[in-house]
């Protein structure tokens, strides 16, 4: 079951058929504990709409709204190697296989809404920053109780030359306008999603592949409830939270992104979400 949020409503798709839900509220629908029961409960009342795959073409959102996105860090081998290269001559690379083996994960605040993109909209690398890269993430949609209800694609945006001038510049590196892109649906499975779940990225460039690669979720050195429980720790979100899961797609230390880059990421059963790079 997947979910959209749209210009024209909430869309439901399931079993090859698309419904409108008579739920308007973005926050309300997709915050239950419960949430894929209550829409196979919903559906039951609605008849499909043979006009929805278009609409979900033409005026898909990110799906977000009031929710805040945190992410955590280090959570992949590849992950923690590439961090320590970036910040070697800072001398913070020690940091990165300290987090990657210790009890408490990294998380951080990563994007609000205002500075979260969609599906074929514009994703940013900053003007201060000469090495950024792409970060295809299993992005976890947990409700206001802590439950895991959905997933979606999440691009975690980076600027490695800060974060490698010093580990103390993370927020920099991470957070800024058009730093995060979410969709293009929240992915509302009966089970969670299988460790064997695929995530792929490609970058092409003036038509020309630039870079590709993909890896398995089971290789996340931590489970997703592990990071949930952390995060949930000392604080609340009274509209749910997204939570991206940590990379392991790492680019070679010479490729950097350009403006006009196009960016796709792919997660079975999920879809693709595709960004240009401005």
């Amino acid at each position: 079951m997947k979910v959209y949020k749209t210009t024209e409503g909430i869309i439901i798709h399931h079993e090859n058929s698309f419904y409108l839900s008579a739920t308007n509220n973005w926050d309300t629908f997709i915050n239950r504990d419960n949430l894929y029961n209550e829409i196979l409960g919903e559906i039951q009342s609605l008849k499909p709409g043979n006009d929805l795959p278009s609409v979900i073409e033409k005026a898909t959102e990110a799906p977000i709204k009031s929710q805040e996105i945190w992410a955590a860090g280090v959570t992949y081998l590849r992950s923690m190697k590439a961090r320590m290269e970036e910040s070697k001559v800072a001398g913070g690379d020690t940091f990165y296989d300290k987090v990657y083996d210790a009890e408490r994960p990294e998380i951080f605040f990563k994007a609000t809404a205002q500075r979260t993109v969609g599906n074929h909209d514009k994703v940013r690398i900053r003007k201060d920053s000469t090495w950024d890269v792409p970060e295809p993430e299993l992005t976890l949609f947990i409700t206001s109780s802590g439950k895991i209800v959905g997933y979606t694609i999440g691009n975690d945006m980076s600027s490695r030359s800060i974060e490698g001038e010093n580990p103390l510049y993370l927020p920099q590196a991470k957070m800024y306008d058009g730093c995060a892109a979410l969709g293009p649906c929240i992915y509302v499975p009966e089970k969670p999603v299988s460790p064997d779940t695929s995530i792929s990225i490609s970058i092409t460039r003036n038509d020309v592949m630039m870079f590709s690669d993909s890896i398995l979720i089971s290789q996340m050195k931590r489970t997703h409830t592990e990071l949930v429980s952390f995060l949930f720790r000392e604080m609340s979100f009274e509209y749910g939270v997204f939570l991206m899961t940590g990379t392991g797609i790492v680019p070679p230390n010479s490729f950097t992104l350009q403006r006009g880059d196009i960016i796709t990421i792919s997660l079975d059963n999920i879809g693709t979400l595709t960004n240009t790079v401005a």
